[in-house]
């Protein structure tokens, strides 16, 4: 599996007060808002060690907050607040200590994580004399830094199993939404994203029905999911996924999962797979004849000499007419059984047309290499990133033990 590692946004910004009083919003640059938090929260005179260990644990706490769309997916146009009831420190205007400065250059795109885990991990601190917390103590990290600790060593000290993430990408912010509603008849990584992040919810909410899997096509299980989920959390019960119920998706996901949570259950982060099965043929069934429906369907699409086909995974009379077609389109044999030589041609086709029109590379960026090319819905920098092994019922999230060192 191809490295999930989030950006960090060129620009972050930031609400002067509680999420819901009535202030200014400031946008900064990410590096400046690290070195205006830092110059708030810790002391310049601290050692190294303990200025390194504090600085990962801010930057990583607000990358928390962008990964999750903690606030936008609220309603909120900022990523942040200034309220440390709720976030961390920033004063509007200050100036910035120099050496924090030099090390807030180094280490504004390094982020901590758990092993396994692709979300920033939410590295909550308090100061550790008037106030104290499940996480970091920031006096206490400079009395670890006195007796020799480095960075990483207080940072575990504190958090556990933890990794460094060194030299993220940086990017532009980009919301998760796709831009346009969902509905039935939709397909593509957008609709996985909707399927699995309702399969997990649902967990929470029996009411919602369970999708027997997530295959990328809304149809009318998901679209019974989705109205259920309206009518449970207040929305227009439509069945249309448009930004309101998208956010609430986001929302609720980030809650059950516990994403914005120093206890976070983690998000993992897989791909279907579309390597070549052994040959589909009139009469199978399951999960790969559902690939192979899907790529002829997004096929039938664009080339009319192939006929539309429906996705039930059944290779009865219409798909075999669709592979017929598409065996003679290609010049291929036409022995209507996808043979190696048939699914390459059909995949190829449909990738094709899935990268230059089904996919918005903006928000699921493809992260390949020659070792992965049959691997799509490449992951992604965002929350509703597809997690990726099919949902069924009773599935459920695994328990993960962490390591103490």
């Amino acid at each position: 599996m191809p490295a999930v590692i989030p950006y960090v946004p060129q620009t972050i910004t930031v609400h002067l007060g509680a999420p819901g009083a009535s202030a200014a919003n400031v946008t900064v640059s990410f590096s400046d808002y690290v070195k205006n938090v830092a110059s708030s929260e810790i002391y310049p005179t601290w050692d190294e060690s303990a200025l390194r260990a504090n600085i990962l644990a801010i930057v990583s706490f607000a990358l928390n907050r962008v990964y999750t769309e903690f606030y936008r997916s609220r309603g909120y146009d900022f990523d942040i607040t200034n309220n440390t009831a709720y976030d961390q420190a920033f004063v509007n205007g200050r100036s910035f200590f120099t050496n924090v400065t030099m090390l807030v250059n180094e280490l504004f795109n390094d982020y901590l994580r758990r092993p396994g885990f692709v979300e920033p991990l939410a590295a909550k601190f308090c100061n550790g004399t008037t106030v104290t917390c499940e996480g970091l103590s920031q006096w206490g990290s400079q009395n670890l830094a006195e007796q020799g600790y480095t960075s990483i060593q207080i940072l575990r000290s504190y958090y556990g199993n933890v990794e460094v993430v060194a030299n993220a990408p940086i990017a532009g912010y980009t919301s998760s939404y796709p831009g346009t509603p969902l509905r039935r008849g939709s397909i593509g990584p957008n609709v996985v994203v909707i399927q699995v992040e309702m399969n997990r919810i649902s967990q929470n909410y029996p009411a919602i029905p369970k999708l027997s899997s997530a295959d990328g096509i809304f149809g009318s299980q998901t679209e019974a999911a989705v109205r259920k989920f309206q009518e449970i959390f207040d929305l227009t019960v439509d069945g249309v996924v448009g930004k309101a119920t998208w956010y609430a998706l986001v929302r609720l996901y980030t809650a059950v999962t516990q994403l914005s949570e120093l206890r976070s259950q983690g998000q993992q982060f897989y791909d279907i797979s579309w390597e070549y099965p052994n040959s589909p043929r009139k009469g199978s069934t399951g999960e790969k004849v559902r690939h192979l429906q899907y790529m002829l369907a997004v096929l039938a699409a664009y080339i009319p000499q192939i006929p539309s086909v429906t996705v039930d995974g059944i290779f009865g009379n219409e798909t075999l007419d669709a592979v017929l077609a598409a065996q003679r389109y290609f010049g291929l044999p036409q022995t209507g059984v996808v043979d190696a030589k048939t699914w390459e041609a059909i995949y190829d086709q449909f990738s094709g047309i899935e990268n230059v029109s089904l996919r918005d590379v903006e928000v699921f960026p493809t992260t390949m290499n020659s070792t992965q090319r049959r691997q799509r819905y490449a992951m992604t920098s965002t929350i509703t990133q597809f997690p990726g092994n099919d949902l069924s019922r009773g599935s459920q999230d695994p328990v993960r033990q962490e390591v103490i060192r």
